[in-house]
């Protein structure tokens, strides 16, 4: 299977940076991720992601989101610490260009010797630090995406496998036959290429994708080759594996080149009643009036004031889907909880504060690793985006404790036999574009 762990923080767990033993201290340091990295490469997970966020408010100062270190210039510094591990940046569609995150993500994988990969996300906020003008209809941001998707992607393939030539005797450092401009013209954007840095390492940075709605979906059908997605059930874990596989080989492309990867809090423990006295703990630093404010904006933006905090939220005070414009698919999973499954109030925020809406597995790493092997069994999983509620301890018992148990089994590596992320993943060698 393949193990992704997502990193920014002191974990994912919103109170996590107020454990007493803590690093939030240091938590902006590179010598801070430098330690989380060095952990997830002695356990041989294929990457590192770093999300982002592009706004800041004081329920983010109350609640210890950190505020968010730049991905590409984190995992840049990250790449000259580490040697193997994948090195996964989130950066929008929405609020950026085209040329510009070409040439970063293709540096990034030169320094790196094949190691990147882009997180595609469309943004559901930070248009105020952008313009202020409105943010586009979820669609549109699709829409935008696909072509920018494009036009990245033509720009990384504008210099052919062997443009560079290297002829020292007559002066000729590459061959301007095999590099070419793109001469994009489209909705959403014009550029001439061709890329000002050559053909990178893997050929192009992995491409990653997040979105679970179904424009999301669809998107991710037609361009990613990993899909990250929160899932709730080993049912629901394996519909969303099937539907993908299934627009996958619609959109003309080969299922098995293209891995899903849940969302999974693990919160472990030596024993299993060490890991739910680490529940209760983490339970215990949860702020019921953050979490509100955070569930609130989960929902759509509903007033949950007023309402009695032990009872579900009532049905028709939740917007239906299609109306809901930030974070589509993340608001469909709250909505389930709330009228499907019938949480309480107290108990969504739960579900808010401790894991955003992705699965919590709680348990020994005999458990754990179950747990994990029963969803691949099963058709539920390629493997998994984990993000630990606290760090570094949280992945430390991950490594230590639930890779040493998949590794009996069979079910993880033991080491790295590559040295790309593409090889970590068993993708295919990219083939030279298309006319090339």
């Amino acid at each position: 299977m393949h193990l992704f762990s997502l990193i920014g923080g002191v974990g994912h767990h919103q109170g996590a940076w107020r454990r007493p033993n803590s690093r939030a201290e240091g938590a902006t340091s590179l010598d801070y991720y430098s330690d989380i990295a060095a952990l997830a490469e002695r356990g041989t997970i294929d990457a590192l992601l770093m999300a982002d966020g592009l706004s800041l408010n004081s329920t983010h100062l109350a609640s210890g989101c950190f505020p968010h270190i730049e991905p590409l210039t984190m995992l840049s510094a990250l790449a000259a610490r580490t040697s193997r591990i994948g090195l996964v940046g989130s950066v929008s569609t929405t609020f950026s260009e085209p040329y510009n995150v070409a040439r970063q993500f293709a540096t990034l994988d030169h320094i790196s010797a094949g190691r990147a990969a882009w997180n595609i996300v469309t943004s559901g906020h930070g248009e105020v630090n952008f313009g202020g003008q409105p943010l586009p209809q979820h669609s549109d941001r699709y829409e935008r995406a696909d072509e920018y998707v494009e036009v990245v992607t033509a720009l990384w393939n504008s210099w052919d496998p062997d443009a560079i030539v290297l002829d020292r005797a007559n002066g000729v450092y590459a061959d301007a036959a095999k590099v070419h401009k793109i001469n994009h013209v489209g909705k959403h954007f014009t550029v001439e290429g061709p890329l000002n840095v050559s053909r990178s390492p893997q050929g192009r940075p992995v491409l990653v994708q997040a979105g679970s709605s179904g424009t999301g979906r669809s998107f991710a059908a037609r361009h990613a080759e990993v899909v990250f997605t929160a899932q709730q059930t080993l049912a629901g874990c394996q519909d969303f594996y099937s539907d993908m596989k299934a627009r996958i080989r619609a959109a003309g492309r080969d299922p098995e080149q293209v891995k899903i990867l849940p969302g999974v809090h693990p919160l472990l423990g030596s024993t299993e009643a060490e890991a739910l006295r680490m529940e209760d703990e983490l339970r215990h630093l949860i702020r019921t009036d953050i979490g509100m404010a955070w569930l609130s904006k989960q929902l759509g933006g509903v007033d949950l004031s007023g309402l009695d905090p032990s009872r579900p939220v009532p049905e028709e005070l939740l917007p239906a889907v299609e109306t809901v414009q930030e974070r589509r698919s993340r608001y469909e999973v709250f909505r389930q909880l709330a009228v499907e499954e019938k949480y309480s109030i107290n108990r969504l925020i739960e579900a808010e504060v401790m894991s955003q809406g992705h699965l919590v597995m709680v348990g020994a790493p005999e458990q754990i690793a179950d747990r994990f092997a029963k969803w691949v069994a099963e058709g539920g999983a390629d493997g998994f985006m984990m993000l630990p509620s606290y760090l570094p301890e949280g992945l430390e018992l991950i490594v230590d404790g639930v890779i040493p148990e998949l590794r009996k089994r069979g079910l993880f590596r033991t080491e790295y036999t590559g040295t790309t992320l593409r090889d970590h993943l068993g993708l295919e060698p990219l083939a030279a574009p298309d006319g090339q």
